[in-house]
């Protein structure tokens, strides 16, 4: 395990199936070949400004569903971004070597602008700082760890770009320190519907939960939203938004003959989607009752946690140490 992989994720809702598929059944992966960073990312979870007892529910429910899904702490650095105060010392240096346009053109304080103006308001209004920062932490987040790879959707993969743009500033100024992360980007990522059609998105409210008690699991995927073809006609599976889970949790055989059911007609869609939800059961059903043992535990979690900090400090401090060395003030 000669590289590093960081991943993180944001504490901002209970984690969904979306979530799992597109990164954090890939990040577990990343776990056999590298050596790796998983951090629940309650510093960014600020900007949207959340309500404090509902971010510490979300941070454990965050951490209770990595753990409850096999990350294993004893061969990762598992820890709360909170805990590792180097990172905010290290974005304050950062943002001083950082130019000012790279934040201009980045996404998220464009999207937020775009909207701004779209509703005639002035251009940053409702916008705060840590937003506009936000791409700075995250590159500390990945400097400070000297990460080789960061496993990230398509749509992010302009904060890595950020990240080198950054690092190679700081490096050309103060001789080489940091290395320049690679994003990964899964090839034929799923795009996982919600239950409206959209993605599958908190901000929808149209998610379904890893883990939840059953009957929540099987009223959500029965809102799936469908067309209005009947049983005996003939469907399209590539169209279908039930479909469009189904194929990520059976078996090679099952979906083959699902395919087969709906071009030629005779499958309702509340058989499949009967079929799902017992899908989601098998996949799911052991982990769930360890994620709930896990929250009524929640003195362990912190223990991991803090365990998981410790180690990354060791590693944080000798980075920060050393960029504090290059710029003069240690």
């Amino acid at each position: 395990m000669n590289s590093t992989s960081l991943t993180g994720i944001k504490p901002s809702g209970v984690p969904h199936i979306g979530n799992y598929l597109g990164m954090i059944q890939p990040a577990l992966e990343l776990a056999e070949s590298h050596r790796g960073y998983y951090f629940i990312a309650d510093y960014h979870a600020l900007t949207g400004r959340p309500d404090r007892n509902k971010l510490q529910e979300h941070i454990y429910e965050v951490a209770a569903v990595w753990l409850a899904l096999g990350l294993d702490p004893d061969r990762v650095i598992f820890y709360r971004q909170s805990d590792v105060p180097e990172l905010p010392e290290l974005a304050w240096i950062l943002a001083c070597v950082a130019a000012k346009g790279l934040l201009n053109r980045a996404h998220a304080y464009k999207s937020a602008v775009d909207n701004n103006l779209a509703k005639n308001k002035p251009i940053d209004a409702d916008i705060n700082t840590g937003l506009y920062f936000y791409p700075i932490l995250m590159a500390s987040d990945i400097l400070l760890f000297s990460a080789d790879v960061v496993p990230v959707g398509a749509d992010q993969k302009q904060h890595l770009e950020i990240t080198r743009d950054i690092a190679t500033s700081f490096n050309d100024q103060f001789g080489r320190t940091f290395k320049l992360p690679s994003e990964m980007i899964r090839e034929n990522a799923p795009a996982i519907p919600g239950t409206d059609g959209r993605k599958m998105s908190k901000s929808y409210n149209n998610t379904i939960p890893i883990f939840a008690k059953s009957h929540v699991i099987r009223k959500q995927v029965m809102r799936i939203v469908t067309d209005s073809k009947a049983p005996e006609d003939p469907k399209d599976p590539e169209t279908c938004n039930v479909f469009s889970i189904y194929r990520h949790f059976a078996s090679p055989e099952a979906i083959d003959a699902r395919r087969k059911a709906y071009l030629n007609g005779g499958l309702s869609y509340s058989r499949i989607k009967q079929e799902l939800f017992e899908l989601l059961e098998d996949r799911f059903d052991r982990n769930r009752c360890q994620y709930f043992d896990l929250l009524s535990e929640k003195a362990k979690i912190d223990r991991i946690l803090k365990d998981g900090a410790q180690n990354a400090r060791s590693n944080a401090k000798k980075m920060l140490g050393r960029v504090r060395r290059k710029i003069g003030i240690d």
